[in-house]
């Protein structure tokens, strides 16, 4: 059966050229023209989502937000928009990936390809006993897929939480954002990938409450990479 990709984008030329490009690369494509359609057109059956920030009746980070709550399907962000608050943004809504229009269509079927491939919520980058990793006053639960602090439960998306494990499993080594990105996105670094890298970081800190001066979990090596200690 094919795998079915959503499309949302309010310029029709756009939806249009995707439809053709997905359909001949073998993908089953249904098409939305903003986010508030994109959310009534979402179902089980959607293997992947594209979607555009910048729509009419729902934005892009509304709708990712919104079908983040009925599933774990990886989300692409295709947009003009480019600033680094703009992916902060997107990625906090529970977003997978961020490509910038224009765009190649070889890339965009590259990370298409790497997302779908991705299995989720079971990225498996080392062994802890007992399925859990600790890291100081805050639990991996590697079975259950959570990360917990006392009695609370700190939500990560998909990426957030592979970023972390990965960083907990080794902690002798320090981590570049080359082998992070490969890693977890499973697909070959670019040069805009240390900025994608970055915003998850951020993102995991703001979330962890690490953000002070003196880091408390997620350490930044200057110029080598991360580590959790």
């Amino acid at each position: 059966m094919k795998q079915n990709i959503l499309v949302a984008d309010d310029a029709k030329d756009i939806r249009e050229m995707l439809r053709i490009m997905l359909e001949d690369a073998g993908f089953s494509v249904t098409l939305a023209g903003n986010g508030e359609e994109a959310v009534e057109k979402f179902n089980e059956d959607v293997n992947l989502v594209i979607l555009d920030i910048m729509m009419p009746k729902c934005n892009g980070i509304d709708a990712c937000a919104q079908i983040r709550e009925k599933a774990e399907v990886p989300i692409l962000f295709l947009t003009a928009k480019s600033a680094e608050s703009d992916m902060i943004e997107g990625f906090g809504a529970g977003g997978d990936d961020y490509l910038t229009k224009p765009f190649s269509c070889t890339e965009l079927l590259l990370r298409v390809k790497a997302l779908l491939k991705r299995p989720r919520m079971a990225g498996d980058f080392g062994k802890a006993e007992d399925n859990k990793i600790v890291i100081q006053d805050i639990i991996l639960d590697t079975n259950l897929q959570q990360v917990i602090r006392g009695e609370e439960e700190i939500s990560l998306t998909e990426i957030e939480y592979r970023i972390l494990k990965l960083l907990a499993t080794d902690r002798n080594h320090i981590f570049t954002a080359k082998e992070i990105y490969e890693a977890v996105w499973e697909e070959v670094y670019m040069p805009n990938s240390t900025n994608t890298v970055m915003v998850h970081i951020r993102n995991i800190r703001k979330k962890l409450g690490d953000t002070g001066p003196n880091a408390k979990y997620l350490h930044n090596i200057w110029g080598r990479g991360y580590r959790i200690v």
